[in-house]
């Protein structure tokens, strides 16, 4: 009686520890079986994201010679005409105000590029955190008489928003992370002292452990606005002759 108890126990145990492991096979395998439809659904947005990106340069090439074409045909037309000379001179100087054209010449170039990671515990910070940072740079920029500003190729505009999106912000729309390369165009000298002033951005940033690399540079490129601005709302006022 006693070995038919110790038998009977011995069932009980082998059953309840098959059933542990057949729900535990169960669930590895739903698991398993559920990690197969994302990693295929991600293959299918890397193949869609690729096409998205041949069309997005295809798109460019030709936006990049309908502006040629263009310029060709408005300077052809002001030949030998003074008036209309002047006239596409003023549109170009107001294109260029406006961000609408890309723009060359002497300036700086700032690169921030975040601090080393903590191995210890595993933490750093990032300068994607610090928009105010970013903005303050801007602001010095534009009082230093900066006539073209562009972050991480992103032509900076009254009509330019950075905003933070997730671990990376946005400029004009575009996603971009660091490390934050801004270039401006202006007096190279009256650029580089008003970002490297005692006390200044540069210091400020370096004492945040950031890494600064400021160079001035004969020939910084900076590219055009590229989104549409549309009015809606405002429209000019007509002057009126009293």
């Amino acid at each position: 009686m006693k070995i038919r108890v110790e038998y009977i126990a011995l069932f009980l145990v082998s059953l309840i520890l098959g059933l542990i492991l057949s729900i535990q096979f169960r669930t590895i395998n739903k698991t398993v079986g559920e990690g197969a439809l994302p990693t295929q659904r991600a293959q299918e947005l890397a193949v869609d994201l690729r096409k998205a990106q041949a069309e997005k340069e295809a798109q460019l090439k030709l936006i990049e010679e309908l502006e040629l074409k263009i310029d060709q045909y408005e300077k052809s037309g002001i030949e030998n005409d003074t008036y209309a000379e002047n006239l596409y001179k003023d549109a170009m100087k107001y294109r260029m105000l406006a961000g609408y054209s890309d723009v060359a010449g002497p300036g700086i170039i700032l690169e921030i590029i975040d601090p080393p990671v903590d191995i210890q515990y595993g933490e750093g910070f990032t300068i994607i955190d610090e928009l105010d940072l970013i903005l303050q740079v801007v602001s010095i920029l534009n009082a230093a008489d900066a006539e073209a500003i562009s972050i991480n190729d992103q032509r900076y505009t009254s009509f330019t928003e950075i905003v933070r999106a997730g671990n990376h912000i946005e400029i004009n729309g575009l996603s971009t992370s660091s490390p934050i390369v801004i270039r401006a165009i202006g007096n190279p000298d009256t650029l580089e002292s008003a970002l490297s002033i005692k006390w200044g951005i540069v210091w400020q940033l370096r004492n945040y452990d950031y890494v600064v690399h400021l160079t001035q540079d004969k020939n910084v490129v900076i590219p055009r606005y590229r989104r549409v601005k549309d009015f809606i709302y405002a429209s000019p006022v007509e002057e009126t002759v009293n």
